[in-house]
């Protein structure tokens, strides 16, 4: 075990897949000069930086997935991605069905996300549902080193394309990561704490607020349930509804917008399969629908924060 940062950690992952596979390569953005040791380590064909221009990167990972490469591309911030919506959605994500399965597709996006640096709206908007919504691709938002760690070495693994968000307020953050080959499955949520009285669903940044609010909460004699998703494609349904039938309550915590966002999905499947076992009506707390404020104060009252997330839960086990 050893402590490391979540920016340390995926470094960490790469260098390792790189070694065990050597058809995985590292593009995009600043990549060699930001990765110095990985260009040192496996050389320039290997790990090549390229022109700010998300689309030419993204197709052109595609295009080397498709000959048998499993690349992984870093295209900086999330907002970003909409300039390669069409080589990411509808050629990555599509390609491996139209080819009846004849190739395979195994391509890594990097891109970070969220508030904590205070880069304004164009650099910091949560697009993460978009890709949730599009076939075909996998969606990862670890919230932690470990997990960051191990969720990406499976990402390079698999042969569909997967993005990979790393949110930006947790890129310093540290915390253990397992010695050896720890991967994460993906589509496997982690319950970090039990409880009977109500369920916090979250995932990366606003997973911490959900903890201090249980700390809280268990102060005052109530049990919280926390859930980090670390997947959000594929989605981990049975934890969701394992824990909402045992606690009968629900609020889903997410920075990104309210509107058809991640936790209109969980709500919905809630309603679907667990509906029987609620005891209050599910809760939402999310970023308002605005861009993101570039003055950090105004940007940290843009996510949900644990008093928030303790007073919804409060009030659900109250009937208020």
């Amino acid at each position: 075990m050893q402590t490391m940062t979540v920016t340390d950690a995926v470094s960490s992952a790469l260098a390792e897949e790189m070694r065990r596979d050597p058809t995985v390569l590292l593009m995009g953005e600043g990549v060699a000069t930001k990765r110095l040791p990985l260009v040192e380590a496996f050389g320039g064909a290997r790990v090549r930086n390229t022109p700010l221009a998300e689309g030419i990167i993204a197709g052109t990972a595609a295009g080397a997935a498709a000959t048998g490469l499993r690349p992984v591309i870093d295209l900086l911030f999330a907002p970003f991605l909409t300039y390669a919506m069409d080589e990411i959605v509808n050629s990555a994500g599509k390609l491996r069905y139209i080819s009846g399965g004849q190739f395979a597709f195994p391509m890594v996006v990097l891109a970070q996300t969220g508030a904590g640096w205070g880069v304004g709206a164009q650099h910091n908007h949560n697009v993460e549902a978009w890709f949730v919504h599009s076939p075909g691709l996998k969606v990862v938002m670890p919230s932690n080193p470990a997990d960051a760690k191990g969720l990406l070495k499976a990402a390079i693994r698999d042969d569909n394309p997967v993005l990979f968000f790393t949110d930006i307020g947790l890129a310093y953050a540290d915390g253990p990561v397992p010695d050896g080959d720890a991967v994460i499955p993906l589509g496997q949520a982690a319950v970090l704490r039990e409880g009977g009285d109500v369920t916090l669903v979250s995932y990366a940044k606003t997973v911490h607020g959900c903890v201090q609010a249980a700390a809280r909460l268990a102060e005052a004699g109530i049990e919280a349930e926390v859930i980090d998703l670390r997947t959000l494609k594929p989605l981990d349904e049975d934890a969701i509804l394992r824990s909402v039938r045992k606690t009968g309550r629900l609020v889903v915590v997410h920075e990104a917008s309210r509107m058809c966002g991640v936790g209109a999905e969980i709500a919905a499947l809630v309603a679907e399969k667990a509906f029987g076992s609620l005891r209050a009506p599910v809760v939402r707390l999310t970023g308002p629908d605005a861009p993101t404020p570039a003055s950090f104060p105004l940007e940290q009252a843009f996510v949900p924060q644990a008093e928030a997330i303790e007073s919804a839960a409060r009030g659900l086990v109250q009937g208020r």
